[in-house]
């Protein structure tokens, strides 16, 4: 091999060498071009699954209106029945929408029935004049004029208690918390008890020639507080006066009266005084409704109020909304339904011609019915069905699901299927 041959290959070793060196620097600007190149392609991936997303978001929501507008909005025409099972009703029977149906209460004893039909659990008892108060989860049954009561919730019953001067009402909280009015020649009293029936060391005693005698009253879910509805003489006319009462360490400061309304009461008068919800309290009079805000359990305050001129023809209401039944004027349609937020806000006005003997608001549902025949309305304000069922109707709850509802009668209940 010659000196020129070598010469030449270690010149072109030192160049392949050079090259080799150079070649990491060369690699990274190409992985830079690629990682840029890449980027856009990743981008453009990104995109596109952003896209997938946004049209699957918009197919959702679009089922989520259909849907709602199947379940609230739109109007049946048909029925079929889910399921049917027979009941025995004998004698005097009430019911009063509990758990996921009804609590059933006779002279003899009372029942829960669930939203299968099914009879979870029974108590019997012997009671003259025997009525419900239903709180969520727990119910107390007594017998007016009477002296025995019942707290239940929807596992059974839990307690009893006895009193010694006769029972005018009861009222049950959320947490089963009881109490009821009992009366004498000269007052009465709001006695307290344990879920288990036991007495609690608290009452309120209203006296008979001043204080006045109690309409009705209502106890908070969580059992703290105390609507009252008073008629008293005042300066020789009868006058309605509303209080509330609060047993927490907030009422403690204020004697445990934290609301005294007169004034609003002054030319009408609340029968009927409930708490929806742990913030709001209700009062319906002859003239409308009363809205009150409880947030602040110190000092209870009126926030809205309605009143009308027409006759109201009754009152109901749920956790979230509250309801009068007007008689109109007259012609084509002599009824007008409005219902309302519990903190006041209308939701719909509606007039109809139906001879309805009771209404209930159950979930989505306001619904009145006769002994043969119902007429449906959402919540929204739609009409969902008005007809016949078929049967003789006692008692109706929305079912298990938006187009469903448990009817019951003297012999039969049954779970029907809008359609």
């Amino acid at each position: 091999m010659s000196d020129m041959s070598s010469m030449n290959r270690e010149r072109k070793k030192r160049e392949l060498k050079r090259q080799m060196i150079s070649t990491p620097g060369q690699a990274q600007a190409i992985q830079e071009e690629a990682a840029a190149g890449g980027g856009m392609g990743g981008r453009k991936k990104k995109k596109h699954i952003f896209l997938k997303l946004l049209i699957l978001a918009v197919l959702a929501a679009g089922l989520g209106l259909g849907a709602r507008y199947y379940f609230l909005e739109r109007q049946f025409m048909d029925y079929r029945v889910v399921w049917e099972v027979p009941i025995e009703e004998g004698g005097t029977v009430g019911y009063e929408s509990f758990g996921t149906n009804v609590l059933k209460y006779t002279k003899d004893g009372m029942s829960y029935i669930d939203s299968q039909g099914k009879t979870v659990w029974m108590q019997s008892y012997e009671m003259k004049n025997p009525s419900a108060c239903v709180n969520g989860d727990y119910a107390v049954v007594a017998d007016r004029q009477g002296n025995t009561l019942f707290i239940c919730d929807v596992n059974g019953v839990l307690g009893q208690a006895s009193t010694v001067l006769p029972i005018i009402k009861a009222a049950v909280s959320q947490t089963g918390i009881a109490a009821s009015v009992l009366e004498d020649s000269a007052a009465s009293y709001i006695q307290y008890y344990n879920r288990d029936g036991s007495s609690i060391d608290l009452s309120i005693k209203a006296v008979l020639s001043g204080d006045g005698y109690p309409l009705d009253i209502a106890l908070s879910p969580d059992g703290n507080q105390t609507i009252a509805s008073y008629m008293r003489v005042d300066g020789g006319e009868l006058k309605n006066r509303v209080v509330f009462y609060d047993f927490s360490e907030i009422g403690k400061n204020q004697k445990h009266l934290v609301g005294g309304f007169d004034d609003e009461f002054a030319e009408t008068i609340a029968a009927r005084v409930v708490y929806p919800d742990s913030t709001h309290a209700l009062a319906f009079t002859d003239r409308g409704i009363r809205f009150f805000s409880a947030k602040n359990q110190a000092a209870v305050e009126l926030t809205a109020q309605v009143d009308v001129d027409e006759t109201i023809e009754t009152v109901f209401y749920s956790e979230e909304y509250a309801g009068i039944i007007l008689r109109t004027s007259g012609g084509e349609n002599p009824y007008r339904l409005q219902l309302y937020r519990v903190n006041g806000d209308e939701v719909f006005q509606q007039e109809f011609n139906f001879q309805y003997k009771q209404v209930d608001i159950s979930e989505d549902m306001v619904i009145l019915y006769n002994e043969e025949a119902c007429l449906i309305y959402s919540t929204g304000g739609s009409l969902k069905y008005s007809g016949r069922l078929g049967m003789e109707i006692t008692k109706m709850n929305q079912g298990r699901s938006g187009t469903s509802v448990i009817v019951t009668g003297p012999q039969v209940m049954k779970e029907i299927r809008l359609q």
